[in-house]
């Protein structure tokens, strides 16, 4: 291709929308252009790297059996009412766009297509005999997201790959997730991009198990925890840990000590010259349930610790059957204003105790008149323990559970695991962290569609069972950006050869100087016909805007038709590096071949 004949414009500012560097990169180096908020074109080169990335996941999903489809984008809310899933998309989470018709009936853009292809699946697969089954596609997803950011990261549109697989039995479905396990990898490492597989939760999708595919980044949303040895990773929301031990209570009798100014854990422990460990701090939650019901949540757990709001949010979600829901809109910690609906009095925030009172709950606020009460498994076994007092001012210390407090009958983990923790497998191993942009996920999902939408085969003795099903996700417009993310300089992009949009660029310094566009015209066609994709830039401008656009847009190699053409060589740079020497015109092909 000829940048003089192509639809190219590069930025030399950084677009002021744009906050991490791939997002500018992308814009200035003219691969995308921004339509509204969250929407983008993807413009020639972006659509090259797009078309290779999607070739990649093309080849390693075919490779494994899976077969190819395209699903409609427009899904009707009924099949989402089946599952169970249409509030939770269009009111909880918020994430589907959803629309009615001239004829009044509600519609969904697609963000995902568990509940199509488990209806396709309902009405083609009749008998065991047709198991398992495997199909994907590549196409555009839609999002709402409430603040787009970081370009195709987190936008309302984008390319991604889904696929879905039916068995008879977990065993089925189990080597499948291992064949799209070692087809992930496969991909990412054919794009050349550093990676982590990790554990995750499974969120709305749902399941009983599943795996993110994170490639490290710095300015990655997502919080890595692992360890050295490489047995464990998991994205913070999921991962699991040995807290720091328990400091030996300096207390040995229950008595209230008035403790002014200290409503936080740091303050209490300077004051009381304690551990944090000897503290039970008590966090005050809001739910509401897709049921209309709103319910109040008191979190026991120690001082030293956080909740993890993910692992809060499932076990919530188990408890949803007892308040006439599915699962839960919205999890909150209750400002004042929120707390002025339902509360008969002012709290003492800083100093709630486990024991406190449900007469807060006025009896006329629109919530659950009592509050639900858990203990995080970090405090089942503390012994004479720091806490709030329910009075401002106030704590009590030496309070023990079956004394002056009542464990709650809900103990569990709910805590975040931190940098630092001993891990479960091996306690002389540390979590260590990381950032990741999550690209790919695979989830084990059991029964959970095929029962809620009444998917069943006919096994071999007779019987109408549900299907067991897979889900596999991997972003295609997500990953170019990451690969981005993850591979530039202070003069632009880095493409890792398998996907740049051109693996070379021939510049011609002076287009004026007839010997040099001769020998640029030579190499630009060996190199094509060798199967190298080459870009010539045959524009008119000066020879160090050519250089910085070549920098800017990221193509592995340069090839410049230069001085030393005299002694019938070219300028060869390496972009990764930026290495350069000068080679004979007839070793370019081959020395491009052999790197």
């Amino acid at each position: 291709m000829r940048l003089s004949q192509m639809l190219w414009v590069t930025l030399r500012e950084d677009p002021a929308e744009a906050e991490i560097p791939s997002h500018k990169l992308l814009l200035r180096a003219g691969f995308i252009r921004r339509i509204g908020s969250g929407v983008y074109a993807y413009m020639p080169l972006m659509w090259r790297v797009l078309q290779k990335v999607s070739q990649i996941v093309r080849e390693e999903m075919n490779a494994t059996g899976a077969l190819e489809c395209l699903l409609p984008q427009i899904q009707p809310a009924e099949l989402w009412q089946e599952s169970g899933r249409w509030d939770t998309y269009t009111k909880a989470e918020g994430i589907m766009f959803s629309l009615v018709d001239r004829q009044k009936r509600e519609l969904g853009l697609g963000p995902t297509h568990e509940e199509v292809i488990t209806a396709i699946a309902r009405d083609m697969i009749k008998s065991y005999r047709q198991l398992p089954q495997h199909l994907y596609q590549i196409q555009t997803k839609f999002r709402d997201e409430i603040r787009p950011r970081f370009g195709l990261m987190r936008g309302r549109e984008f390319i991604m790959k889904d696929g879905y697989s039916f068995h008879t039995s977990p065993e089925s479905l189990k080597k499948t997730y291992a064949d799209m396990d070692k087809a992930y990898r496969n991909i990412l490492t054919r794009c050349g991009l550093s990676f982590r597989p990790v554990e995750a939760d499974s969120g709305a999708i749902g399941g009983s198990g599943s795996q993110e595919f994170m490639v490290l980044a710095d300015a990655g949303e997502d919080e890595i925890l692992y360890t050295e040895d490489g047995t464990y990773a998991a994205n913070v929301e999921k991962a699991v840990s040995l807290p720091a031990d328990v400091v030996a209570s300096p207390f040995s009798s229950f008595e209230k000590k008035e403790t002014p100014n200290t409503e936080t854990i740091a303050k209490v422990s300077e004051f009381l010259k304690c551990s944090p460990t000897n503290i039970v701090k008590n966090v005050l939650y809001q739910a509401v349930y897709d049921s209309g019901k709103t319910i109040l949540i008191l979190v026991n757990i120690r001082g030293d610790q956080d909740v993890n709001e993910v692992k809060l949010n499932n076990e919530l979600v188990k408890l949803a059957p007892y308040y006439d829901a599915k699962t839960i809109i919205s999890l909150t910690v209750p400002d004042q204003n929120a707390q002025q609906k339902w509360a008969s009095k002012p709290l003492p925030l800083g100093y709630i105790a486990p024991d406190l009172s449900d007469d807060y709950i006025a009896k006329s606020a629109q919530v659950e008149g009592s509050f639900l009460r858990l203990a995080d498994e970090t405090v089942k076994d503390l012994e004479n323990f720091v806490t709030g007092s329910n009075e401002t001012g106030y704590h009590v210390v030496g309070a023990n559970w079956g004394k002056e407090f009542t464990l709650p009958k809900l103990v569990v983990d709910v805590r975040k695991a931190m940098v630092g923790d001993r891990t479960l497998h091996d306690p002389t191993q540390v979590l260590q962290t990381a950032r990741g942009i999550e690209v790919g996920h695979i989830f084990q999902l059991g029964t959970k569609y095929s029962e809620a939408m009444g998917a069943t085969y006919t096994s071999e003795a007779g019987k109408e069972e549900p299907f067991v099903m897979g889900c596999y996700g991997i972003g295609v417009s997500r990953l170019a950006q990451a690969a981005v993310e993850q591979s530039y300089d202070k003069d632009g992009i880095i493409w890792p050869r398998a996907i740049a949009p051109y693996q070379a660029i021939v510049i011609i310094p002076n287009v004026s100087d007839e010997q040099q566009v001769k020998a640029a015209e030579q190499i630009y066609n060996d190199l094509n016909q060798a199967g190298i994709d080459t870009l010539l830039d045959d524009r008119n401008e000066r020879a160090g805007v050519k250089f910085k656009d070549a920098d800017l847009v990221g193509i592995p190699y340069r090839v410049v038709t230069g001085r030393s053409l005299k002694d019938g060589k070219v300028e060869f740079v390496k972009r990764a590096t930026k290495e350069a020497q000068d080679i004979a015109i007839e070793d370019v092909v081959q020395t491009i071949l052999n790197d």
